[in-house]
Order: structure tokens, then sequence, then C-alpha cells
């Protein structure tokens, strides 16, 4: 059986999208509206009890996290080249992509879904007061990176899986307005990534632009 990817427009399943089209997989789309609480049907929670995007269902099962499918993808389909065959360099692209997922799009959550976080008016308004500081600081740590690497990508001269995660998340910077005039590496890299025809194609899949 092809994968099976259950997503929602933008989201963090995005980046899974993007990847399978990179390595030519054959993929089944299944949109999820989140703005429907879709992910909270129980049909939906019997695959993927997080109530969460992206699930991925393959022929050995259910796998969730973007990281772990990400992960999933570079190694079933390696003539993709989507992670380095060298161990400490996949595990380079793993540690950036985990980064992702547990700091900047948590980061990213209390913006979007304070509730998830904290009860009360208070607190969503302390979590909206140092949003920015705490997004710029997450996106430091991702400068920092790109300047590091010495190449076009994430992790140097090789596009990987890191790619269009961070163009994931550079998405939602433009999308909740944040000031990136600080950040030029990472705006080249989006540049250079929206140019990528799979990238383009999982965009028109989606309905979505980047912003």
């Amino acid at each position: 059986m092809k994968p099976k990817l259950f997503y929602a427009p933008g989201a963090c399943s995005l980046a899974p999208h993007i990847a399978l089209l990179e390595a030519g997989a054959e993929v089944e789309l299944v949109r999820v509206d989140l703005h429907k609480a879709e992910q909270r049907r129980p049909e939906y929670l019997a695959l993927n009890p997080k109530g969460r995007v992206p699930l991925l269902v393959t022929e050995r099962g259910t796998l969730t996290e973007a990281p772990a499918i990400l992960a999933w993808i570079a190694q079933t389909w390696p003539q993709a080249q989507l992670s380095p065959a060298d161990p400490w360099a996949a595990a380079q692209v793993n540690s950036f992509n985990a980064y992702l997922s547990s700091t900047l799009h948590i980061t990213f959550a209390t913006h979007f879904r304070p509730a998830r976080f904290a009860q009360g008016t208070a607190a969503a308004e302390a979590m909206a007061q140092y949003f920015p500081t705490a997004l710029a600081q997450g996106f430091a740590f991702v400068e920092a990176q790109l300047e590091a690497s010495g190449g076009p990508w994430v992790h140097g001269e090789g596009y990987t899986t890191s790619d269009p995660y961070l163009l994931t998340m550079a998405r939602w910077a433009k999308r909740v307005g944040a000031d990136m005039s600080g950040f030029p590496r990472i705006a080249e890299h989006t540049e250079r990534t929206l140019t990528r025809p799979a990238v383009a194609r999982a965009f028109e899949a989606e309905e979505i632009v980047f912003g």
C-alpha cells in the first residue's frame, strides 16, 4: 500500500508532504480540517489518539510526530538523499528537526493556542507579550546554523528534510507578522526553497500560499 498522509493545510504536516514529493513517493493525501475539529472525531482518534497532524499510515502501521515521519521518509527513500548516509551527519539533521518541533513549534503554539498551556486572560496576555522575544531567540539559533553550514541549505550543500521543515516555520513567521529583518540567511533560505518544484506542488495541493 502507498502511504496515507493526514494533513492540515499549512500545518507542520506540510514538511512531510514536501519531503514525500521530493522523494518521489506515491502518497494518498487526506485533509483534516482543524477549524472543524476533525482531528477530534472518533474515527481520527482511533488512528491517532493524540488528535494532531501529521499522521502517516503505512503498511507497517501508523506514525506520528513530524521529525519521526521525516526521518522515516529519508530512510525509506535513500536515493532521494534527504538525509546523509553518515550516521553522525544524519543525527545532526534529526537534532535540528527535533529543535524545530520541541522549541520553535512550541513557541508558535503559545501564540496560536495559548489555552493549551495556561488558562485565563492574564496568562494569555503574558504569553503574547513574550512571544516576539521567544520567537526571535528561536530563529537566532536557526540563523546561526545557516551561517555555520556554509551552504545553501540548513546542513550545507545537501538538501535534507530540515529544509522544508524550516520553510514551514518561516511561513508561520510571515503569517503572524513576525519581524524577520534580523535573519537574512533565513530569508535567503526561504526564497531558495520556494523555487523547488516539490514545494510548489505541495502548496498547490494544500491550496496555500507563502504567508
